[in-house]
């Protein structure tokens, strides 16, 4: 949530954002793309599933976008992902960062591993590439190849694949509409032989539901989510309760504040200070 003030101000000078902190359209994201579109900003995507989608509608997307049946999110599952529910129970912080693909840090690890970050990731596309809900999705995708699709009404799906790594996306968001000549991994798909899809298990990981609801239900609930599972994740890191206390720390909150439509950025930053609020209250109820 700190980088949404910084963001905001890069975009209203009318900058080339390489957006990276996905929070800044989670919280705002109705605001802030007014704000892109009164500067003539430009706004680039480096989360490398929003540069997959990006890169898959390349220039076209304004001719495009009423030909785009769904964008899927692929998500590797985190560190947790064939744990049952009675493992999650007692997962720790250093088991929840131990991502298999990716390093990054604890709280975007602790995301992942609870599938929020995908909820959140969600949210930003239906921003970003200005979407409805109904055409968003997510699938399991374990060894992080493909990074995101999309689906054409023709039946054409378009996807960018890489392995994983950062400099990538970052690179073509420096260069773009050109390529950059940088030194990666080349992809051999013969040795990496199989790729493979599952859809997300919303019962063990509840974070992905409520970021869902969240979306659908507009105004500044997802404010309220994403400053609820901040506050979560610091007392998970913290020791304070365990992995599956994140999603009851959130639950707890959507249930008990208003999802008002925001009219400024005040709103924005009142909704968020409530949240963690109420978030900070409710911890110190269940662990006194």
């Amino acid at each position: 949530a700190a980088g949404l003030a910084p963001t905001l101000a890069a975009v209203r000078a009318g900058k080339r954002v390489l957006l990276a902190n996905k929070e800044s359209l989670v919280m705002a994201g109705d605001i802030f793309m007014q704000a892109v579109h009164a500067a003539d900003a430009e706004l680039l995507p480096i989360d490398s599933e929003h540069n997959a989608i990006f890169q898959c509608l390349q220039t076209h997307f304004e001719s495009e976008q009423a030909a785009v049946e769904k964008i899927i999110l692929t998500a590797s599952g985190g560190a947790l992902r064939g744990w049952t529910v009675d493992q999650l129970k007692n997962a720790t912080p250093e088991q929840a960062c131990n991502h298999p693909n990716w390093s990054m840090g604890k709280k975007i690890s602790i995301d992942s591993a609870s599938l929020m970050n995908k909820g959140l990731e969600l949210i930003e596309a239906r921003w970003l590439f200005d979407v409805s809900p109904s055409k968003l999705d997510v699938l399991i995708h374990p060894q992080s190849i493909v990074h995101s699709l999309v689906e054409f009404c023709d039946g054409s799906v378009l996807a960018q694949l890489s392995y994983p790594d950062m400099r990538i996306p970052i690179a073509y968001g420096l260069s773009y509409p050109d390529r950059l000549n940088i030194t990666t991994k080349t992809l051999d798909l013969l040795s990496v032989q199989a790729l493979t899809f599952e859809s997300p298990d919303e019962e063990r990981f509840p974070c992905l539901k409520l970021a869902k609801q969240a979306m659908l239900a507009g105004g500044t609930a997802p404010t309220i989510l994403n400053a609820a599972n901040e506050i979560a994740v610091e007392a998970f890191i913290a020791g304070r309760i365990g992995f599956l206390g994140i999603p009851n720390v959130i639950h707890h909150v959507l249930d008990r504040l208003d999802y008002t439509a925001a009219t400024g950025i005040e709103d924005i930053l009142e909704k968020d200070r409530l949240a963690r609020e109420l978030s900070k209250t409710y911890l110190d109820q269940l662990i006194n």
